[in-house]
């Protein structure tokens, strides 16, 4: 998945906690400036594409739309 969006993965799990409705901020630990520069990453990066709402155009909750 995220060689799909070219992203790294530890860019990619903050940016999907910061998707998930509640959280506020994801607890993050760089050790560098390194670190903390892909951290701040995650602000940028959208996972719309990979995790389309749910039905089409978000028409159906989940999980009836993901029902076959």
């Amino acid at each position: 998945m995220c060689t799909a969006i070219g992203e790294d993965p530890a860019d990619v799990g903050p940016a999907w906690s910061l998707a998930q409705d509640g959280v506020t901020g994801p607890i993050i630990g760089p050790r560098t400036v390194e670190q903390l520069d892909g951290s701040l990453r995650a602000l940028a990066i959208t996972l719309d594409e990979l995790f389309p709402p749910p039905g089409p155009n978000g028409a159906k909750p989940a999980p009836e739309a993901y029902a076959w």
